[in-house]
């Protein structure tokens, strides 16, 4: 049977305990609502269980006038679907339509009185019993058996609480928040027709005037509340979104929150016309979903394409677009959302307008084109130094950049450099408005939000041209620079999605409510900081589990594959990834593809290790293994959808240290050794310790009768790693490769069992570091299958 959509209005029939009631309902999830304009019912028509969390405060809507939150003191319904509530103490009122369709329920502000008193109005917050998941982003809570969810059905409606002026939240969410008893939902929307003014993008800015959006008072502020079985929770919200015209982006035919394609792993390294074969062959043989260009645009606020890297233009990286729809591989390209470059043309040589600015002041006196020193009537905003890389400040057409304010009035910017990023030098006249540039570390300039959102059709109108499929919305927080908070955070992907003409998959460096219709997977986590399986490992890890309570596909971020990146490394990662069932960026270079001598191997490895995860062929007990970042494994094809999965098996560690004896008496330390696997090739791992000093020539002897020693010399911190061949590499305090060196003998062969184990060493240095060994061997293949 067709799922029936019910409203009930119960009304003065049957006890006084029911005419306080209003009932809404679909055919699975009741809401109740109380003549003081509470919520009495979050109800599981299906399972016959109430989700109203008992005894805590559960308004339906509250608004903020001033600096008082005020919660309703009645609601009365006209009809059906108009509820009109009250509010006591400022006496407010608000209408709000309502409508019961087959999934979700809808409620939208459709008048407010008086709507310029009512500064913020505040959906909730709804307090549910449930604690068992709790997303955040996308504001669904669920447990075993049933989902609650809210669900932003406009920009203008946040889903988070309206704890400051700018309506700014950095958290990763706030849709839906943990409570000690349970859950709430909460959605708000801002009062922004008022000029305001608010210590912006967490405090950097402080006091900064925000300047007024017209029209935008909380009426039209619409959320969509749902409650169903818990495995349908997914499905619900897509037919919200196309039921409510939220974004719904497909691919391939297929809604891409469901889509297969949803979370692959894809490689990073710049093209250009004469390097996109090749490099479209390297995606190709790992069985990688995209190559994605780092940096294609001539620069971040036009998003023209770059004729240096693309002599051709946007033709030529059309061409390269074409060429890899041909092979199945996407192309994209990276940007920084509105951080805005000053070479851009919005900064020269005419700056425009529309430049953020975190406040002003006026001139005190004329200036002509040679003075190298503005009298302004405040200091305020220019000798802000917690936020203020460039100094830079706009008087009509001209940028000027100041290296400091006097100490005392008269208040004098000092030391100008005069028609700054290639702008003219003008006259000012005394009284023009002095604006202070909004600015970051990154040596750019920020749009206001009128300049925003053209920002976005620049960027939308490039990808139309030249067909890119792949984009993230780094540096997403840059959308704080208009004082718009998270607003402006879900305009901007709005915009740009709603110029496209075709589907463009897309992560973020900030995660929202609103923007989750639209965005396609959060691939956090950075490659530069230590060494490949060290930098921000924790960080990419504790993030799969926002990811899974959120319907967002597992990351694991970015790697770095460099000229020296070894096949155990990206085995590891590519364990990790399987682990987790989590896609992954590989960062590179046209050079390191090139010259990394395991570069065949390496994507070979990808591609079959992706293969298999993409198949499913890792059970759910072969992943919990598979996360472990202590535990290493390699991969093996063996044909028709089929791998041997062959685990590494490590040693306990041992630890050489200098000793003084007689002349003559070794100093070498014996090592009890046992291989739990098959024959093979001796593999150790050797690591330097100590506050400094160092170690030279180490050698190992096997069993009495073989022999083996590399010339080479390790500081405290560095890590020789011999992996069964004649070449070992060598890795730096925070595990980067720094060179390799060449055995003096074959490496021997361990058989199983028991091993006896000779080290010894040279040592350098006052302070005598540690040596510590480790030996590592290949276990017994599992054969593994895919669907």
């Amino acid at each position: 049977m067709k799922r029936i959509a019910l409203v009930l209005v119960c009304i003065a029939l049957l006890s006084p305990t029911a005419a306080a009631q209003l009932q809404y309902a679909t055919s699975e999830f009741r809401m109740g609502i109380d003549q003081s304009g509470h919520v009495t019912s979050l109800f599981d028509i299906v399972h016959q269980q109430e989700y109203l969390a008992p005894k805590q405060p559960s308004p339906f809507l509250t608004l903020r006038i001033g600096k008082r939150i005020e919660e309703p003191s009645g609601v009365t319904s006209t009809s059906p679907n108009t509820l009109t509530i009250q509010f006591g103490h400022s006496g407010a009122t608000v209408d709000v339509k309502v409508q019961a369709k087959a999934t979700h329920l809808t409620f939208e502000i459709t008048s407010a009185t008086p709507v310029d008193a009512i500064d913020a109005a505040i959906w909730g917050p709804y307090p549910t019993s449930i604690a068992k998941t709790v997303g955040e982003i996308v504001g669904v809570v669920r447990d075993d058996s049933f989902a609650v969810g809210i669900q932003s059905l406009n920009p203008k409606t946040i889903g988070s609480y309206p704890d400051n002026a700018e309506g700014f939240d950095m958290s990763r969410g706030r849709a839906a928040e943990p409570r000690p008893w349970g859950s709430i939902l909460q959605c708000y929307s801002l009062n922004r027709t008022k000029l305001r003014k608010a210590d912006v993008w967490l405090g950097n800015f402080p006091n900064m005037p925000i300047d007024p959006v017209p029209g935008e008072t909380v009426v039209g502020s619409k959320i969509a509340l749902f409650g169903c079985p818990e495995p349908l929770a997914l499905d619900r919200i897509g037919e919200i979104e196309l039921a409510e015209g939220l974004p719904h982006p497909m691919i391939n035919g297929v809604w891409f929150k469901k889509s297969a394609d949803q979370g692959r792993s894809y490689l990073i390294a710049d093209f250009d016309e004469q390097t996109i074969d090749e490099l479209l062959s390297a995606t190709r043989r790992a069985g990688l979903m995209t190559l994605y260009h780092m940096e294609p645009f001539a620069s971040w606020g036009h998003y023209e394409v770059s004729t240096k890297i693309f002599p051709s233009g946007a033709a030529g990286l059309r061409s390269c677009v074409e060429k890899a729809k041909r092979l199945g591989i996407r192309l994209g390209a990276h940007t920084l959302t509105t951080f805005t470059q000053t070479h851009d043309p919005y900064v020269t040589p005419m700056p425009d307008p529309r430049l953020a600015k975190t406040g002003s002041s006026v001139l005190m006196a004329v200036v002509d084109t040679v003075a190298n020193e503005i009298p302004v009537e405040s200091p305020e905003y220019f000798a802000n130094e917690k936020a203020n890389w460039l100094h830079a400040v706009l008087i009509g057409q001209e940028i000027i950049r100041y290296r400091a304010v006097s100490s005392t009035a008269p208040w004098i910017l000092l030391d100008c450099q005069r028609g700054a990023f290639g702008t003219r030098k003008s006259v000012h006249p005394k009284g023009a408005e002095v604006g202070k540039l909004l600015d970051h570390p990154y040596q750019v300039f920020f749009p206001n939000l009128e300049l925003q959102r053209e920002v976005a059709r620049n960027l939308a109108r490039t990808f139309n041209l030249v067909g890119l499929e792949q984009m993230d919305f780094d540096g997403h927080e840059g959308c704080a620079s208009t004082g718009q908070g998270d607003y402006a955070y879900e305009l901007f992907p709005k915009d740009f999605y709603d110029n496209l003409d075709h589907t463009v998959i897309n992560g973020t460096s900030n995660s929202k409510h609103f923007y989750w219709h639209i965005n396609s997977y959060c691939n956090w986590g950075e490659p530069w900081y230590e060494g490949f399986r060290e930098s921000m490992q924790e960080y990419r890890i504790n993030n799969q589990a926002l990811f899974e309570r959120n319907y967002l596909p597992n990351m694991l971020g970015w790697y770095l594959l460099t000229e020296t990146t070894s096949l155990s490394d990206i085995e590891w990662l590519l364990a990790r990834a399987a682990g987790f069932n989590a896609g992954f960026a590989l960062a590179t270079s046209i050079n390191a593809v090139k010259t990394n001598p395991d570069t065949g191997p390496i994507l070979d490895a990808i591609r079959e290790w992706e293969s298999a995860r993409r198949r499913g062929a890792f059970s759910a007990a072969r992943r919990d293994l598979l996360k472990n970042p202590k535990s290493e494994f390699h991969l093996e094809a063996i044909g028709d959808g089929r791998w041997n999965l062959y685990p590494m098996h490590e040693s306990r560690v041992y630890r050489h240290e200098r000793v003084v004896r007689q002349p003559g008496e070794p100093t070498s330390s014996w090592m009890e050794y046992q291989n739990p696997d098959q024959k093979q090739a001796l593999q150790f791992k050797l690591r330097v310790v100590g506050d400094s000093g160092g170690v030279v020539n180490p050698r190992i002897d096997l069993d009495r009768s073989a022999s083996v020693a590399f010339p080479v010399e390790l500081t405290s911190g560095q890590t020789l790693l011999c992996e069964g061949t004649t070449t070992a590499r060598v890795y730096d305090a925070k595990g980067r490769q720094i060179k390799s060196v060449e055995a003096n003998a074959a490496i021997p062969t361990v058989q199983p069992g028991k091993h006896e184990v000779q080290f010894d060493c040279g040592f350098k240095g006052s302070m005598s570091p540690a040596v510590l060994v480790t030996f590592r061997t290949k276990g017994n293949a599992e054969e593994i299958h895919g669907r």
